[in-house]
């Protein structure tokens, strides 16, 4: 009996500490500004997703990273609420909004002919397959 109990816990326990970690980088050089949500309300096993996270207002420059994870109490709370509430913790690095990706062409457009440099943009990102970028 005692030694089923003792299995039984160690299951238990191995079953409950599974957590998952995400990462997803752009490339963008990351900057200074970090947007933090520890209870991105999700529900049935994550298979309802939690609202998008409106980053425009605050990364300027774009995003650097999104990390997506469940902690150890969002999984506990999963856990309570057999699945039907699985919350999450969202982490956005913002990307430095003075920093291009490095290699990338950057164009000028002037003020006599936008309309040509703006074509010009087009035809070189098609050709290299690369975001080109524009100076005003």
């Amino acid at each position: 009996m005692r030694r089923s109990l003792a299995l039984l816990t160690s299951v238990a326990a191995l079953v409950l500490s599974g957590c998952y970690h995400a990462v997803v980088t752009t490339g963008r050089p990351a900057g200074d500004v970090t947007i933090n949500k520890p209870w991105a309300n999700s529900f049935v096993y994550g298979l309802v997703p939690p609202p998008v996270t409106e980053t425009a207002q605050q990364c300027k420059g774009g995003v650097a990273k999104v990390e997506t994870q469940q902690s150890f109490l969002n999984g506990l709370v999963g856990g309570l609420t057999f699945g039907l509430y699985t919350p999450m913790t969202i982490n956005v690095t913002c990307a430095s909004s003075t920093a291009m990706l490095p290699g990338a062409p950057a164009l000028d457009v002037g003020t006599v002919d936008a309309a040509a440099t703006f074509e010009q943009a087009i035809k070189l990102a098609d050709k290299i397959s690369a975001p080109v970028y524009l100076k005003f």
